[in-house]
């Protein structure tokens, strides 16, 4: 795949779910750090407010980290890795961590909106939603 071809819509969900993968790995040693500073027991229904917003922040902060790093330094992620894409900026070099956290959060809001990702399918050079507002690629 040369560096002028979007990516195909099947390695995104490909590399998405192996990355998805090391995510929830992350998310779980995280979940229980936060558990254990909480001092609270499995049963976390009855933990208080300020334990869930903790949680919630913490595993957001750490997933914008996860993708912000691995774009910043060399476009790929491991699930990225694995599957041969990367994603590159309109120079066709690895995105710097501005830019890499503007994706973050537009990926977010492809993600919650439901299209962003199946943009891909209808655009001439297969970029997302979160690719054409970010002037990035994934190739």
């Amino acid at each position: 795949m040369s560096a002028h071809t979007g990516a195909p819509f099947w390695r995104r969900l490909a590399a998405l779910f192996y990355d998805l993968l090391v995510l929830v790995a992350i998310w779980m040693v995280a979940s229980a750090l936060v558990l254990l500073a909480f001092q609270g027991k499995v049963d976390v229904a009855h933990q208080p407010p300020l334990y869930h917003f903790v949680l919630q922040s913490v595993l957001l902060t750490l997933s914008a980290l996860y993708f912000v790093i691995s774009w910043s330094r060399g476009g790929q992620t491991i699930g990225m890795r694995a599957w041969r894409v990367r994603i590159v900026d309109a120079e066709g070099r690895s995105p710097n961590p501005r830019r890499s956290l503007l994706r973050f959060a537009l990926a977010l809001v492809s993600l919650i909106a439901g299209f962003g990702f199946i943009w891909c399918l209808f655009d001439a050079d297969r970029r997302a939603w979160h690719d054409v507002m970010a002037e990035t690629r994934m190739v």
